[in-house]
């Protein structure tokens, strides 16, 4: 299982267009195959920062959602409407002694 954050900075014009986009597809995304769960974060001191938190079942369902077409529609809007780069950290459940 592979946890997943996608931090994404917006110009602060663009807030509302990204949060429709998004709700838009959002369960689209929850139900692609080998994604398990899906959040989205605001900042809580910058509302122009958003995260993503999600599960997949593992690193190949990662890649095949973002090699898939639902990735390339959502991904070539949402892209526009950065501020900044956008990072993504991922980690799996490994248990430490």
């Amino acid at each position: 299982m592979i946890k997943r954050i996608v931090k994404m900075s917006f110009q602060p014009d663009k807030v509302d267009a990204f949060l429709q986009w998004f709700n838009q597809h959002k369960e689209h995304i929850r139900n692609f195959e080998g994604c398990m769960h899906l959040e989205l974060w605001r900042d809580k001191k910058h509302p122009n920062i958003f995260y993503t938190y999600s599960i997949w079942k593992d690193e190949q369902s990662i890649e095949s959602y973002r090699s898939s077409d639902l990735f390339n529609k959502v991904w070539s809007f949402t892209k526009q409407l950065f501020n900044e780069k956008p990072s993504a950290f991922s980690a799996s459940l490994e248990q430490i002694v």
